[in-house]
């Protein structure tokens, strides 16, 4: 059992190797681009609930 545990480290040892991070720059750029979807999908949908709200507001008035 320890045998398998001893493995199982040495294998994720080995995969980390492999990983590339990276660097600050994309990791800016990445972000930016997370932040203006963000910011157009909630324009996007205020827009959306206050149209829905008003025609409701309306239908039913």
């Amino acid at each position: 059992m320890f045998k398998r545990i001893a493995e199982f480290f040495q294998d994720v040892q080995l995969e980390l190797k492999k990983v590339v991070f990276p660097s600050r720059k994309e990791v800016i750029g990445s972000t930016w681009v997370v932040i203006v979807s963000v910011l157009i999908a909630a324009v996007f949908l205020g827009i959306v609930d206050m149209s829905l709200g008003k025609l409701m507001t309306a239908v039913f008035k």
